[in-house]
């Protein structure tokens, strides 16, 4: 039964009298306000300026380190007529920044080219064999997007050969910065930027208004590009990256870019008012597919296309490229889940590590996300071909998967990233080697669950257009300003009915005499795990709902969890659990804990036998028996599918047709304890 994914709820701390006092000052809803505070937004300046009452200030683009000599060095190239390649990567923000500079240089009438590396073949950012491939057909000057900072010897390099490079980046510097002509980066030790959080994209849309000397109309044909490569690289939608959004939302709405529209057309998108939803889930997949499954070039030629018959067809590639892409990461997926749930020693562990033959490298690291999401812990999938293995990890806050990475390199060939994502090449001999290694340096952490943020409790009665107004004043949401969740709290389970061909459920809630209906999405009424009086915590969403130009509130569920259970010791004792199945040892007090005695043992089997099966989980569980030793009860379930007496299929318990008398004290998850105990 999943229980290992579950999050921790938090609902997000305010200060009342400041919220009242800064709503007053600014003669707005004090529910807005609240929401602004709950995103760090806490005096009235930034809260007048993050809903648009005081206008926003750009940066100075040469407040950037070296922007000013970029800039001259690009425009002498423009002037003399010098060979210009930009050289962009493979992701969303990669390809919209190389859009954005090509398409610029394109319209002075440089003589320019791109290059795009190939994501399976040349892996990210430059290489040596790409330097000559360019130096061979003239390239005089080299000008990096989203890619260089870390390009030391590919500088000196590309210097060798009487070329020329400029690094425009937004990735953290090593020790050593590039020889180059400019190194354009607001993560640079002597950069003093008060905002610093720009994409790739962010930053080439800087160097374009540097040459232009401030923003313009020429640039701002270029904002929808750095929107959509500011939201698909999850960079915080404060400050000026929620002003580039927001405008260049307003400009992909009106379908100018042909490329874009092609691939909203192709979204079922183009009829909309753009959002950043969009951007995140509909569109910036679709570009990454490209580069995932074949080459990120086709993304390019979409974007900076100027034939609509050319974009349409290419938008209509690229979606197909992406329904193969979904379709390829189900399949690795299943493969992971299934290799992971016959070894109890990798499902339990603190970093999952799984591996497999020739598995698409282009699409492992969505893999590992959706690895997290179910099982609630940092995901490494890899990929083997032959000797050699690439691998893409995904953590959660509060566990470094970089650190981890670093205590374990003496096992790999190379790493990279950051604390919640990274890349990596190890030998296939030694995976088993970096399993242990890494879950050695994760095993004395205590592993921290994801959060479930509840931005504040919402009263029923508040649940209304004017509440739905406020939320959209929010816009546009992503990283930093994530789209506001509220609480509902001690609420009753009327009904629980299908809706949409069984493939999603709305349900019937009441508390104190009040009414009203949320929807789940992607649940059916077999697999939703409460029913009919269960009382249940929410966290929702609302959404506008149109229907014969009629407007109304859609509730929806995010998430839910059986109300009134100490939550601090039900995670604990997940982990104690966890500890427990991976072989580890505990205290005689955690011992204590975990061990089910003959009453508990009863107690369960006889509520799952009862109800022919169990499909709601150990929390509804150890509700109905009124029990919180959540330790306890995951270690009979546990005893009793190890001893035949019960099977889990789908995640619900069964239980078999017959069953011969069996002795706890067999069942090996008992065993473990028992030895625990006599150890100490």
């Amino acid at each position: 039964m999943r229980f290992l994914n579950r999050k921790k709820w938090q609902v997000m701390p305010i200060d009342q009298d400041a919220i009242i006092r800064t709503a007053q000052e600014l003669n707005i809803d004090a529910h807005a306000v609240l929401l602004a505070y709950t995103r760090g937004i806490e005096d009235t300046y930034s809260a007048a300026e993050f809903f648009g009452m005081e206008p926003a200030e750009d940066c100075d683009p040469f407040d950037f380190p070296d922007m000013e000599a970029a800039a001259k060095r690009i425009q002498k190239a423009v002037d003399d007529s010098e060979s210009i390649a930009v050289y962009g990567d493979y992701d969303v923000d990669g390809v919209t920044a190389t859009a954005i500079l090509y398409t610029y240089l394109e319209s002075l009438g440089a003589n320019v080219t791109y290059y795009i590396p190939n994501r399976h073949t040349e892996g990210y950012g430059l290489n040596k064999s790409a330097v000559d491939t360019l130096h061979d057909k003239g390239v005089h000057l080299i000008v990096t997007v989203d890619n260089g900072i870390s390009s030391v010897d590919e500088a000196e390099y590309i210097k060798s050969l009487g070329m020329e490079l400029v690094v425009t980046d937004h990735h953290l510097p090593g020790e050593k910065l590039p020889d180059a002509v400019a190194v354009v980066d607001p993560h640079r030790q002597d950069c003093f930027l008060e905002f610093r959080d720009f994409v790739g994209a962010g930053v080439a849309y800087k160097l374009v208004c540097a040459m232009e000397g401030g923003i313009n109309e020429v640039t701002e044909n270029f904002i929808d590009l750095a929107a959509l490569g500011t939201v698909a690289d999850v960079m915080p939608l404060i400050g000026e990256n929620r002003s580039i959004v927001r405008r260049g939302l307003y400009f992909i709405s009106q379908n100018l870019r042909l490329g874009l529209y092609a691939l909203r057309c192709a979204a079922g998108t183009a009829e909309k008012e753009a959002t950043s939803s969009e951007l995140a889930f509909a569109l910036s997949p679709r570009i990454n597919a490209a580069g995932r499954m074949g080459s990120a070039v086709r993304g390019l030629e979409l974007l900076i296309s100027k034939n609509r018959s050319q974009a349409l067809q290419l938008a209509d590639e690229i979606s197909e490229e992406n329904s193969h892409r979904q379709q390829t990461e189900q399949e690795i997926l299943a493969l992971a889940v299934e290799k992971i749930e016959k070894d109890p020693a990798m499902k339990y562990s603190s970093v999952i590590v799984v591996d497999g033959e020739e598995w698409n490298d282009g699409v492992i690291g969505i893999v590992a996300s959706r690895l997290v999401e179910r099982y609630g812990k940092p995901s490494i999938v890899i990929s083997k071909s032959g000797e050699t293995a690439k691998g893409s990890g995904r953590s959660l806050e509060g566990f470094s998967l970089y650190d981890a990475l670093e205590a374990s390199k003496e096992t790999l060939t190379h790493f990279g990233g950051h604390k919640l994502a990274a890349g990596l090449g190890v030998e296939s001999r030694r995976i088993d080697e970096f399993r242990r290694a890494i879950n050695a340096y994760a095993d004395n952490f205590e592993m921290p669950f994801a959060v479930q943020r509840i931005d504040y409790r919402l009263k029923l009665h508040s649940i209304n257009e004017d509440l739905l107004e406020i939320v959209e004043t929010m816009e546009p949401c992503g990283a930093g300003n994530p789209q506001p969740v509220f609480g509902l709290f001690n609420m009753k389970i009327e009904s629980v009915n299908p809706i949409g061909s069984g493939k999603h459920i709305k349900l019937e809630l009441s508390k104190q005499g009040a009414k009203i209906y949320a929807v789940k999405f992607s649940c059916t009424a077999q697999d939703f795990p409460f029913g009919a009086g269960d009382v249940v915590d929410l966290a929702v969403q609302i959404k506008r709902n149109e229907y014969m130009n009629r407007v109304s509130v859609n509730i929806i569920i995010k998430n839910i969890r059986v109300h009134g259970l100490d939550e601090d010791k039900l995670l604990h004792e997940i982990r104690l659990f966890e500890k427990l199945m991976r072989g580890g040892s505990l205290s005689t007090e955690e011992t204590a804990l975990m061990t089910p005695d003959r009453e508990l043992n009863a107690a369960v089997y006889r509520l799952v036998r009862s109800h022919s099966g169990w499909k709601s989980g150990i929390e509804m569980l150890c509700k109905v028996i009124d029990t919180d030793r959540f330790g306890a009860v995951m270690a009979s379930v546990e005893a009793m599918k190890q001893l035949g007496l019960l099977f889990e299929k789908d995640e619900k318990l069964f239980l078999p047709e017959s069953t011969g008398k069996v002795n706890f004290d067999d069942a090996p998850v008992i065993k473990r304890l028992k030895n625990m105990t006599e150890v100490i």
